[in-house]
């Protein structure tokens, strides 16, 4: 069994910052890769960010030099640092991992910028 739980999300200006977690239980450890996609209204799903279990990143274009993703294998967490917020950031984050080339994620948190 695996279990994503987010939290984090809320109401920020154009500019400011956000911190998302990730918790992770069940079958979820650190050697599975992991990483944040973001659904907005009317838009396609969009990858963010993703981890590797060996610390190695990468980040969609559009987030690039303001979001950085970090984990913490001994508290079997993921974070998301967001900054320089931008209204097209508004969405649902999920975080997500896939073992056993199945896809899991979470329940999602909503960030919405307003501008």
């Amino acid at each position: 069994q695996v279990r994503l739980v987010e939290s984090g999300g809320g109401l920020v200006q154009a500019g400011g910052s956000l911190r998302l977690s990730c918790a992770a239980s069940g079958s979820v450890s650190s050697s599975n890769t992991m990483g944040w996609y973001r659904r907005a209204p009317g838009k396609q799903r969009e990858v963010v960010a993703g981890i590797t279990s060996g610390g190695g990143t990468n980040y969609a274009d559009s987030v690039k030099g303001r979001f950085t993703i970090s984990r913490d294998n001994g508290k079997n967490t993921m974070y998301l640092q967001m900054n320089s917020l931008k209204p097209e950031d508004t969405g649902v984050y999920y975080c997500m991992t896939s073992i056993d080339f199945k896809l899991y994620s979470g329940q999602g948190t909503q960030v919405t910028v307003s501008s």
